[in-house]
C-alpha cells in the first residue's frame, strides 16, 4: 500500500512526525515501511507557463514557434513538437540552466534555424508518467511563474508500506489514518459523507440468489454521464501516488474511492446491461471476456455478476469487457458490495489474476462501508462528469452479514501474557482508539471490535494489540520457565540433528524446498501415488503436495549445476504426503541428491563420477551415527535406474530407497549428468537401539577368507545376511571384500570373497573349532543358495 503523506495530512493535519519518523513507528507496530521515495524525481528550474502563441515553424512541418509567459520580465521563445500545444494552454516549462530527471540539462538551442529558449515538457519529461502523447497540461488557477515541484507538491514523500494478510483495514488512507492517528496520539478529522440526493427516479433492478457470497449489493443508477471528462488534477496525482493509473472519469473514481476508504466499486454502461442484475454462482465452463481482453472460463462455484445476456464480471475481481464504460458512455451503474472473503478467496489466482479489488476481498473489506462509500462515489463522479444520480438500491440479507461478537478481556490474562499491567483508563483508551465498544466488567472488559478489524475474535488478539500500540520496546524482559512441547524421546531415540551433522562432514549441504510441486513432477517420481491436489494452488508449478523430497532437491541441484556448479551434495528434512485409507498420511522423511564427482579435485586421487556405492556408504554412515542395522536389498524403482536401485530395509521393514537417478528422467530434466538419491523414513531410522556394555575379550582374533561361487543372481547383502542369522557368538563380524567374473568361474556364476572375524571370549580359538564353524556356515549357503568354495 502506497501512502502519499500530503493526503495522509488532510486526515490528520495535527501530525508532526516526518515520512521517516512516521514510517519507523508503523514498522514497529506491525505495518512495515518497505520503502520511502518522493512523489517524483529531482528536477530544478521548472515552472508553471502560458503559452502565448503558437506559430507554424517555417521549416519543420511536425514543429511549432510558442512565445511562453514564464512570469518573467519578457516571453520566451521556444520551439515544441508537442501535438496538443494551443495558444492559451498551461504547460510545464523548463527555463535554461534547468536539470531535468535523469540530468538532462536545459540550453539554448537551435532547431532548423529558430532558436529556442527552454523546453515546454511532458508528463514523461517529469517523471511523473513512463510515457505521454503530448504536454502536461494544468488547470487554468496554476499560478504563472511558480516552481512547478511547489505547485504540485511533487517532493510530498510517500510510503510503501508492506501489510500482512489480517491488516486488510489498512488496505486505505482512511484505514492508515486511523493507525497513524493510534499510535502517535494526533487527532482523526472524520470526514462527513453526505447522501447525494436523487435527481432522477430511475433504479436498475438487483437480485442475489448467492447471499451466502453476497449478502449486501448496491447500485446506483447515474444518467447523463461525460464518460470521456478527465479527472483533475489532483485527483490524477494522489492516484499516480497509489500506483494507479488514471484512465477515465468514472473508472479513477471508483479507483480513489478504493483508495481512500478501502471499498472496491465497479462503473458498469448502463446501456449495455439487459434486464437487471443478477448476483449467482457459475456453472462450471461459462466464459467471459475480460476488460484486459483475455477470456477465461470459469469453474463452478465461482461468484458472478450477470444479466439476461449472461456473465458481466468476475465478482470481487474484474468485470467483462461487454459491460465496460467507454467516452462514448452516458449511463452508468454503479456497484458496491460485500462479497464474502472465504468465497472470493483463491479464484484470481485460479484464473492467473491478481487485482486490487481482489487483494482487499481476499482479505476482507469493512462490510459497513458499502453505502458510504457509494455515496462518495457518486459525489465526485458528479463534481467531475456530472450526470443526474437516482436512488440506491440495495439488497441486503441481514441474517448473513458478519457479526462482531463480545470478547472477554480479563486484566489479569494481560500481565500473564505481557509481564507488565497495564492501568485500567491506558486499555480503555487503546481499545476505544481501535474502535471498539469497551464495556468495563468486574475482571476487566467486555470488548466489540470494530467491523473494520476481522482479526480482532479472541482474548488474545486484544492483548496483541495491546503491546503493539504501547511498543513492543516497552515489554520488559524476563526469564519464564516454561513447560517443554518437545515429545519426549527414550534413550534409544537420536535427534535428528546428529544425523545432520554426519551429512555435513559428508560434504553434504542442507537445503529447505516448497512441499508444492506441480503434478507432472509428481507423477515422474511417485507415479503410483494419487497426489494430493491444492483447493488454491499459487500456480501450476505449486499445485500438489510432494509425494518425496526428490523434486525439490533434483530441481535445487540442477540449479546450481546450470550455474557452473560442477559438483553437489544436498539435503533436506522435512513432510512427504501421501493418500492412506482416504486419510492424509505425513511422514518425515530425510532425502539426499548429489551429483559430480565421487571426491573433491586433487592430485592424490584419480577423478571419477559419482557411482550407487558412494550413496550406499553415504547411507550406511548416516545409519550407523543412528545406531540401526539396515539391509539393502535390490528392487526397482520407477525413478530409480534399473539395477542400481535398492530399498533399505529395517527390523524387516521397508524405510527408504537408494539409487541412481533412472536415465530417462535425467534427459528429461535436463541433467546431464548421473544423479545419486537417497530417501529414508525418520521416524524408522532415528529408533536406534540402547548402547550396551561389553567386555573387550582377553584372546586373540582370527580371520578366515571364504570365497564361494554362487549364481549371478544371488546378492552379496543376502549371503551375509544368511550368515549373520546363524547367531553364531564367536562371529564377531564379516563384509565383503571381493567379486569377481572371469577366468576360473562358469558363466552365469560369480566369486564373493568374504572376510570373517572370529574371537572367543572364555579362551582362545583352537583351528578345530574355527573349521567346524565354517562347516556350519558352507552348509547353511550351500542350502540356501547352493554356494561352493571356490577351489
Amino acid at each position: 500500500m502506497r501512502i502519499s503523506r500530503s493526503w495522509l495530512a488532510e486526515w490528520l493535519p495535527e501530525l508532526e512526525l516526518d515520512a521517516q519518523a512516521l514510517g519507523d513507528r508503523l514498522t514497529m507496530a506491525g505495518l512495515e515501511l518497505d520503502a520511502l521515495e518522493t512523489a517524483a524525481p529531482p528536477c530544478t528550474g521548472v515552472v508553471v507557463g502560458r503559452v502565448l502563441s503558437v506559430e507554424q515553424h517555417p521549416d519543420a512541418d511536425r514543429l511549432r514557434v510558442c512565445r511562453v509567459d514564464d512570469g518573467s520580465d519578457r516571453p520566451q521563445q521556444v520551439v515544441c513538437g508537442a501535438p496538443n500545444v494551443f495558444a492559451g494552454m498551461l504547460a510545464p516549462y523548463a527555463r535554461l540552466g534547468a536539470v531535468l530527471p535523469g540530468g538532462l540539462k536545459i540550453k539554448k538551442a537551435k532547431l532548423r534555424g529558430m532558436e529556442s529558449y527552454g523546453m515546454l515538457c511532458s508528463e514523461a519529461e517529469l517523471g511523473l508518467a513512463e510515457s505521454s502523447d503530448g504536454l502536461m497540461q494544468l488547470p487554468e488557477e496554476a499560478p504563472i511563474g511558480q516552481d512547478i515541484r511547489e505547485y504540485l507538491g511533487l517532493d510530498d514523500a510517500v510510503l510503501e508500506l508492506d501489510l500482512t494478510p489480517n491488516r486488510a483495514d489498512c488496505l486505505s488512507m482512511l484505514g492508515v489514518a486511523r493507525e497513524s492517528a493510534l499510535l502517535t496520539g494526533s487527532k482523526l478529522v472524520s470526514r462527513e459523507i453526505d447522501a447525494v440526493q436523487p435527481q432522477c427516479d430511475e433504479i436498475f433492478p438487483v437480485v442475489v440468489d448467492a447471499v451466502d457470497a453476497c449478502p449486501r449489493y448496491a447500485g446506483r443508477v447515474v444518467r447523463g454521464v461525460r464518460a470521456g471528462a478527465r479527472a483533475p488534477l489532483w485527483m490524477r496525482e494522489r492516484l499516480r501516488r497509489a500506483g494507479v493509473r488514471s484512465i477515465s472519469a468514472p473508472v479513477d473514481v471508483t479507483n480513489y474511492v478504493m483508495l481512500e476508504l478501502g471499498q472496491p466499486m465497479h462503473a458498469f454502461d448502463l446501456a449495455k446491461l439487459s434486464e437487471g442484475i443478477r448476483v449467482r454462482v457459475a456453472e462450471d465452463g461459462e466464459r467471459l471476456v475480460l476488460i484486459d481482453g483475455q477470456e477465461v472460463t470459469v469453474s463452478g462455484g465461482t461468484l458472478l455478476i450477470t444479466d439476461a445476456s449472461g456473465p458481466l464480471a468476475i465478482a470481487g475481481i474484474m468485470g467483462g469487457a461487454a459491460s465496460a464504460v467507454s467516452d462514448a458512455t452516458t449511463d452508468l451503474f454503479l456497484e458496491s458490495a460485500y462479497f464474502d472473503p472465504q468465497t472470493i478467496s483463491g479464484r484470481a489466482r485460479t484464473l492467473g489474476l491478481h487485482t486490487d479489488s481482489s487483494h482487499r476481498y481476499e482479505r476482507g473489506v469493512d462490510p459497513s462501508l458499502q453505502l458510504t462509500a457509494l455515496e462518495r462515489a457518486t459525489e465526485l463522479l458528479t463534481q467531475i462528469a456530472g450526470g443526474h444520480p437516482g436512488p440506491i438500491t440495495e439488497v441486503c440479507a441481514n441474517a448473513r452479514m458478519p457479526r462482531r461478537e463480545a470478547v472477554l478481556l480479563r486484566r489479569e490474562r494481560i500481565a500473564h501474557l505481557l509481564g507488565l499491567a497495564f492501568e485500567d483508563a491506558q486499555v480503555s483508551t487503546i481499545l476505544s482508539g481501535l474502535g471498539c465498544a469497551v464495556e468495563a466488567v468486574e475482571i476487566g472488559w467486555r470488548v466489540v471490535p470494530p467491523a473494520h478489524r476481522f482479526d480482532l475474535s479472541i482474548e488474545a488478539d486484544l492483548i496483541e494489540e495491546l503491546a503493539r500500540v504501547r511498543g513492543y520496546e516497552t515489554i520488559p524482559e524476563r526469564r519464564v520457565a516454561v513447560r517443554s512441547a518437545i515429545e519426549r524421546r527414550s534413550e534409544a531415540q537420536l535427534a535428528t540433528s546428529r544425523l545432520r551433522e554426519t551429512l555435513r562432514v559428508l560434504e553434504y549441504q542442507e537445503a529447505i524446498t516448497y512441499s508444492f510441486i506441480s503434478a507432472d513432477s509428481a507423477r515422474l517420481f511417485a507415479p503410483q501415488a494419487v497426489p494430493i491436489e491444492l483447493a488454491n494452488p499459487l500456480s501450476a508449478e505449486l499445485a500438489v503436495m510432494r509425494p518425496s523430497l526428490w523434486p525439490g532437491l533434483i530441481a535445487a541441484l540442477n540449479h546450481n549445476r546450470k550455474r557452473q556448479s560442477p559438483r553437489g551434495r544436498l539435503f533436506e528434512t522435512g513432510l512427504s504426503f501421501l493418500h492412506a485409507a482416504d486419510e492424509l498420511l505425513q511422514q518425515r522423511m530425510l532425502a539426499g541428491a548429489a551429483y559430480g564427482n565421487a571426491y573433491p579435485e586433487q592430485w592424490g586421487l584419480q577423478g571419477r563420477a559419482l557411482d550407487f556405492f558412494d550413496i550406499k556408504g553415504d547411507v550406511e554412515a548416516v545409519l550407523k551415527r543412528a545406531g540401526v542395522q539396515a539391509d539393502f536389498v535390490a528392487h526397482e524403482h520407477p525413478a530409480l535406474h534399473p539395477g542400481q536401485s535398492a530399498r533399505v530395509i529395517v527390523d524387516d521393514k521397508p524405510v527408504g530407497w537408494i539409487g541412481m537417478l533412472h536415465p530417462e528422467l535425467e534427459g528429461r530434466l535436463g541433467l546431464g549428468c548421473a544423479v545419486g538419491l537417497f530417501e529414508l523414513e525418520l521416524a524408522a531410522i532415528t529408533r536406534g537401539r540402547v548402547p550396551v556394555f561389553e567386555p573387550v575379550s582377553r584372546f586373540p582374533a582370527l580371520r578366515r577368507d571364504l570365497a564361494l561361487i554362487v549364481a549371478d543372481d544371488v546378492q552379496a547383502g543376502e549371503v551375509m545376511r544368511a550368515m549373520r542369522a546363524l547367531e553364531i557368538p564367536e562371529m564377531q563380524d564379516v563384509h565383503l571384500f571381493d567379486v569377481y567374473v572371469g577366468k576360473g568361474v562358469d558363466e552365469g556364476y560369480k566369486s564373493l570373497a568374504f572376510g570373517l572375524i572370529f574371537q572367543g571370549f572364555s579362551s582362545s580359538l583352537t583351528d578345530r573349532e574355527v573349521e567346524a564353524i565354517l562347516s556350519r556356515i558352507m552348509d547353511e549357503l550351500d542350502r540356501r543358495f547352493g554356494a561352493r568354495p571356490r577351489g
